[in-house]
């Protein structure tokens, strides 16, 4: 996956730094799509012309019926204590953060525009 998402941010034409970020950031999401989400998640990225998109979706936990989990802004935007800081992180390098959860899983995508740092 992070093999994948350096080609891809390559290939798209971002500065090495960028192409780091964005391997960062998603490597976090997968991450948690595959600790919070039941073991899995997919991965999706697309270019537009003037950024590059990913989407990383959990899912959802097989057979659960609890709530999920909700990442809302004081969420990405607060340094969390612990166990981890993977959403404070994304939202560093980022240049946007979008999640919607529901009962079929939680949605991320992650926009890096071309020209920032």
């Amino acid at each position: 996956m992070r093999v994948r998402t350096r080609a891809c941010a390559s290939r798209a034409g971002f500065p090495e730094d960028r192409v780091e970020d964005m391997v960062l950031a998603v490597h976090e999401l997968a991450a948690n799509a595959i600790v919070h989400g039941g073991g899995a998640g997919r991965l999706r990225m697309w270019r537009l012309a003037r950024a590059l998109l990913c989407q990383v979706d959990d899912g959802g936990r097989p057979g659960s019926d609890r709530p999920r989990a909700s990442f809302g802004q004081a969420a990405v935007n607060a340094l969390p204590c612990e166990p981890g800081h993977g959403l404070w992180v994304v939202r560093q390098v980022a240049d946007q953060l979008q999640s919607i959860s529901g009962p079929a899983g939680t949605s991320i995508l992650i926009r890096f525009d071309y020209g920032t740092a």
